[in-house]
């Protein structure tokens, strides 16, 4: 407990500086979700990389890297579980659902473990690179570039 309580009011500030930038890359990421009606948004998206990002922080200021090791593992396989849940398989339809959405909030979590860990670039660029991806199916040109791709191996399968 002593390693807690021994934080100087410059570190807090440290921390909360790196929340606040957590919980908005969290929320820019979530805003995509929100905005085209997926049940995880903002709030979701948010809070799972505050979340990552608190329990980071709090673990690299114990000073022990196993004990913080463990915290960061413990993370992502929490979210995996969490993900876990968000998948389902239609069985009338064949089809499964909230891979998406399952994968961007574990990578969410992993950003939020970025700005625990003070490694902001890495954090702002893989927040940028999952935000590219979730608005990319909502892009025409991606949308037509698919339905090509797509075309071409149903044909190219009717060809075997």
């Amino acid at each position: 407990m002593d390693l807690i309580n021994s934080m100087d009011l410059d570190s807090e500030f440290s921390v909360v500086l790196r929340l606040l930038i957590a919980f908005l890359l969290g929320a820019w990421i979530g805003f995509d979700r929100e905005k085209h009606g997926s049940s995880a948004g903002i709030r979701t998206y948010a809070a799972v990389c505050l979340g990552a990002a608190l329990f980071t922080a709090i673990g690299e200021h114990m000073g022990d890297t196993a004990a913080a090791s463990r915290i960061i593992a413990n993370i992502l396989v929490g979210i995996g579980f969490l993900g876990a849940g968000i998948i389902y398989k239609n069985d009338k339809t064949g089809s499964s659902q909230g891979l998406t959405t399952a994968a961007t909030i574990w990578c969410t979590a992993g950003i939020g473990v970025a700005v625990g860990l003070k490694m902001l670039i890495i954090a702002v660029v893989a927040a940028a690179g999952i935000y590219f991806l979730l608005v990319l199916h909502h892009q025409h040109w991606y949308v037509d570039w698919k339905k090509k791709v797509q075309q071409k191996h149903r044909a190219d399968n009717l060809d075997d």
